[in-house]
């Protein structure tokens, strides 16, 4: 079953590529979580086209990371910053597909080490892309102080 994630950030006070629903070139992503994964679904366009009609690799890259770090802040309880992104670019992602799945699942957690397994999915539910992404997750009290993480309650709808 899928839960939707509430984006906690003020709009106004952030302009995340990724998330920001005011960042008018951002790709506004939007997260739910299930009791395993942290998810979000996008529609591309041409303005993210490397080739014609094939989703950039960066963007590709972009996407897998951002669900990585929304895995961070849902499951893990704290925010963190991208350590290494190893992106295996499995098959060309078509615009004309439509609707992007990406998911990420935790692949393992020692410290302030966390690994996530990312998978991005095309329109027709092909794996394209996948990647091992590790973070460097600070204490919770450091990420509100520093990093400005309101806390795992602020990303959960009232359920």
């Amino acid at each position: 079953m899928h839960r939707k994630v509430r984006n906690p950030f003020d709009p106004s006070g952030y302009n995340c590529f990724g998330c920001s629903s005011g960042n008018p070139a951002g790709l506004k992503l939007s997260f739910t979580e299930t009791d395993e994964t942290v998810e979000a679904q996008w529609t591309p366009d041409s303005r993210y086209e490397g080739y014609i009609n094939v989703l950039h690799g960066g963007i590709i890259a972009t996407l897998l990371d951002e669900v990585a770090a929304w895995f961070v802040y849902v499951k893990l309880g704290t925010s963190g910053v991208t350590s290494e992104l190893r992106v295996r670019y499995l098959h060309p992602v078509h615009i004309s597909k439509g609707i992007i799945n990406v998911k990420a699942s935790l692949i393992s957690q020692s410290g302030r080490k966390a690994i996530m397994k990312c998978c991005l999915y095309d329109g027709e539910s092909k794996l394209c892309a996948e990647s091992e992404t590790e973070f460097f997750v600070f204490p919770s009290e450091v990420a509100g102080r520093r990093f400005f993480y309101p806390g795992r309650e602020a990303f959960l709808n009232d359920r």
